[in-house]
């Protein structure tokens, strides 16, 4: 026989199971969103991120929070990523250096760029462009060749980091050419900018779009972009493969991504809030005015896409020779 007792613990259980179920099937998101980027502040993935920080808030309904976590590359800020929980409260500001290059130059990487995010929201690509100071006699990259062969003593050039494009390109300028090159990474292309604007730096390979006011100033000059064809931001520089260097072909991608096992109903949601925040004329035109090329991806082309980067990428990586200690 069931006991009074019994039946109202029961009826009683019965009556707060509906109050139980909101709780867990609150709709995300419920609290602030973390936007990791995996470069200094002033660089292209910072200014991408905080461009788009306002309209992400607003279509997602809370804070969004970009959080530089520059070194090693970006695998830093790559890792703490791909090691945070899969519940769309944290989010990388994917880019072609913690993803395609970075984690072939570690003895052990710490993540696996292909299986340790869904990648979530493609956003456009950005070339490089080889930037001299105008002490440097050089107007082509023909003629950098020929002067850095002509001096006694190494020519340093500078990135924004190890296990940047710029760094990466940079060897393989280096070692393709036989030119007596040293790397010098910053933490950024900000800090980077202060020695080569200042002329202690003399040369460097940096993405093109916070180069551009220094070279229409006259303060820098732009040698070649790393693009296969020229930017609408600066059509007067060539391509590296118009400058006759065609192996030096590479443009950094932009995207978002999470950890990998973020619920579905999640990342469609990053997907398309990012996706109608691109579609306002007043973003297309800053980022076209910034030398990002937008092309809309959708989710699965975006993993496709990033495999494919991988794959191309790895070989160039070690065929560089570039390590991160």
């Amino acid at each position: 026989m069931i006991s009074r007792r019994t039946l109202l613990s029961a009826a009683g259980a019965s009556a707060l199971a509906p109050l139980a179920l909101p709780a867990r099937a609150q709709a995300w998101p419920q609290k602030p969103i973390r936007v990791v980027v995996t470069f200094a502040a002033g660089g292209s993935s910072d200014i991408v991120a905080r461009l788009l920080q306002p309209g992400l808030q607003e279509k997602l309904g809370q804070p969004v929070i970009v959080d530089n976590k520059p070194g090693a590359g970006g695998t830093i800020g790559g890792a703490d990523v791909a090691k945070a929980a899969a519940d769309g409260y944290t989010l990388l500001l994917s880019n072609t250096a913690p993803i395609s290059i970075s984690p072939f130059m570690l003895a052990q990487p710490t993540y696996d760029p292909v299986k340790s995010f869904v990648h979530t929201a493609y956003i456009g690509a950005v070339p490089n462009v080889f930037v001299v100071h105008p002490a440097v006699p050089s107007k082509t990259v023909g003629e950098l060749v020929a002067w850095i062969k002509a001096q006694t003593k190494p020519v340093n050039y500078g990135s924004g980091g190890v296990g940047s494009i710029g760094h990466i390109v940079g060897e393989l300028f280096k070692k393709e050419y036989g030119l007596n090159m040293e790397h010098v990474p910053y933490r950024g292309s900000g800090p980077m900018h202060t020695d080569l604007l200042g002329g202690t730096l003399q040369f460097a390979i940096d993405t093109l779009t916070q180069n551009v006011p220094y070279i229409k100033d006259g303060k820098l000059r732009g040698l070649a972009v790393t693009s296969r064809a020229r930017m609408a931001l600066a059509p007067e520089i060539p391509t590296v493969a118009e400058a006759g260097y065609p192996k030096l072909l590479a443009e950094n991608f932009l995207g978002i991504s999470a950890p990998a096992g973020t619920p579905k109903d999640v990342v469609d949601k990053v997907h398309r809030a990012t996706a109608e925040v691109l579609a306002r004329p007043d973003i297309v035109k800053r980022l076209e005015d910034m030398g990002v090329a937008l092309t809309k991806m959708s989710q699965p082309e975006f993993d496709g896409f990033v495999a494919k980067q991988v794959a191309e990428w790895a070989p160039a990586v070690k065929a560089s020779g570039a390590k991160l200690n």
